[in-house]
C-alpha cells in the first residue's frame, strides 16, 4: 500500500517536473481544434463606405424593437415611420429600399446608424462571411473594412453573431 501511494506520487512530480500530463496537451489540442478558424480573432473597422448599403436588392429585417429604436431616433411615430419606411415580406419587415438596391436609410451615409438594426450592426460577422477563410478573403473584395482596424476577439464575433 505505501509503495502504490509512493508511485502515484513519484509519477505527479514527474509528469509536473517534466510538462505535465499527456493528456493535458491532447485536451489543448481538441480544444484548438473545435474552434473555428477565426479562433484567434478577425479585423474589422467600418470604413463608412456604403458597400453593404447600397446597390444590390435585398432585404434588411426589422424587429419591433428595432421599429421602435429607429423611430424614436428619426423623431417619428412607429406607424409613421412604418407607412413611409418599411415593407412586409411574408411575415416578417424590412426597410425599403430604392430602385438601385439602395437601402432607404442610406444617404451619403447611414441616416440612422446609431440605432440601426441588428442585421446591420452585425456585419461583416455572418454566417455567410464566417463558413471559411475564403469566404471572408472575398469579402474582402466588396468591403474595405475587412482586416483592417482593431481586432475582434472571437468571443465579441460570436456574441455579435447572436445579438448580444
Amino acid at each position: 500500500m505505501l509503495g502504490e501511494v509512493f508511485c502515484a506520487y513519484f509519477l505527479l512530480a514527474f509528469l509536473l517536473f517534466y510538462g505535465g500530463s499527456p493528456g493535458i496537451e491532447k485536451v489543448k489540442k481538441q480544444d484548438a481544434q473545435r474552434r473555428p478558424w477565426y479562433g484567434k480573432g478577425l479585423r474589422f473597422e467600418c470604413q463608412r463606405c456604403g458597400n453593404c448599403c447600397r446597390g444590390e436588392p435585398g432585404d434588411v429585417w426589422v424587429t419591433t424593437k428595432e421599429i421602435g429604436s429607429i423611430s424614436s431616433y428619426m423623431k417619428e411615430s412607429p406607424d409613421g415611420f412604418a407607412r413611409k419606411y418599411l415593407r412586409k415580406v411574408g411575415r416578417r419587415t424590412s426597410l425599403l429600399e430604392f430602385r438601385n438596391g439602395d437601402c432607404i436609410m442610406y444617404s451619403n451615409g447611414c441616416r440612422v446608424y446609431k440605432a440601426r438594426p441588428k442585421q446591420c450592426r452585425t456585419f461583416p460577422f455572418w454566417s455567410s462571411n464566417l463558413k471559411g477563410r475564403n469566404a471572408w478573403e472575398e469579402l474582402k473584395e466588396f468591403c474595405p473594412g475587412v482586416d483592417r482596424g482593431r481586432l475582434h476577439t472571437m468571443h465579441e464575433i460570436e456574441q455579435q453573431r447572436l445579438g448580444e
